[in-house]
Order: structure tokens, then sequence, then C-alpha cells
């Protein structure tokens, strides 16, 4: 998971460099990237259970990857959002005793909104009209329910097995 992890981060940002802005309604537009965002999240919850607290040495590397392939301006960019939500998350997994599939809904609800302003607020230094409601809404959107989808998945394959 921890090369995955790796992967998804440069790019997902070079998407956002080129992905269209989608009109949904009037005044209503945004890049379809925000929708998958949320993987980059659920798998990171996944790399931090496998190397522990090393999960940042593998968020920095993909961050320098990021500023080969799509600029160090959307590298900063997801370097503070990642650094924001990785915190959220770090302290999730270090301090809480909840299921894993509880942290990883409980990571996921307190971490997106930080992680999405923070990035879209970032991505306007190289490409304008990306922090719009629109796209804040849909990457939410598109984060919590990948959340949901895997919390469901643990809990059912992972914690029902644990339990009997």
């Amino acid at each position: 998971m921890t090369f995955v992890y790796v992967a998804l981060i440069p790019f997902i940002n070079w998407s956002f460099t080129w992905a269209p802005m989608w009109d949904v309604l009037p005044g209503w537009a945004f890049n379809p990237v925000t929708i998958v965002t949320g993987l980059v999240l659920v798998v990171r919850d996944f790399a931090q259970r496998e190397v522990g607290h090393y999960v940042l040495i593998a968020m920095a590397i993909a961050l320098v990857l990021t500023a080969f392939a799509a600029g160090p301006e959307l590298a900063l960019a997801s370097g503070g959002a990642f650094a924001i939500a990785e915190m959220v998350d770090w302290a999730l997994f270090t301090f809480t005793k909840y299921k894993l599939s509880t942290r990883v809904l409980l990571s996921s609800a307190i971490a997106a909104p930080l992680d999405t302003t923070i990035f879209l607020y970032g991505a306007e230094m190289i490409r304008p009209d990306q922090l719009t409601g629109p796209n804040v809404t849909m990457s939410i959107v598109g984060k919590m329910l990948g959340a949901v989808v895997i919390w469901w998945f643990v809990r059912q394959r992972f914690e029902r097995r644990t339990e009997t």
C-alpha cells in the first residue's frame, strides 16, 4: 500500500494541471479529479498501518515526485494539505484505541475538509478557479465516499473475522 500511496500523490496532483473543468449546472463547475482524491487519504490510512510513522517519508518522496511531475507550486500546495491531513491521521492512529474502521472514517471526516481547502487554495497558484464551492464539495464528497467504502470493507472483512 505504501508504494500505491507514493504513486497516487504525484499522479493525482499532475492530473490537476490538465483535467478539464466540468459544468454541471450554471455556476457549478468542478474538476473531476476532485472526486478521486479521496483515494489518497484512504490509501494513506493503509500505508500508515503498514509502515507506521515512516509514512511521512513516503509522503516526502511523493511530494518530490510531484514537484517534477506538476511543478513546485503544486507540490507546495499538496504538501501543506497532506501535512495537515497527515497530522490528523497520525493523532487518531496514535492516541485513540478505536477500531481501524472507525479510525479510517474519523480521519477522513476531519481531514477531508481541511486537506481539500488547503490544497485547492494552493492550486489557485497554478490554475485559476480551483477553490470553488463545487470543487470543495465534490472533493469532500469523493473523499468521504471512498472512506465509507473502505470503512465498510474493513469492518466486514477484517473486524468481523477478529470478533469471532
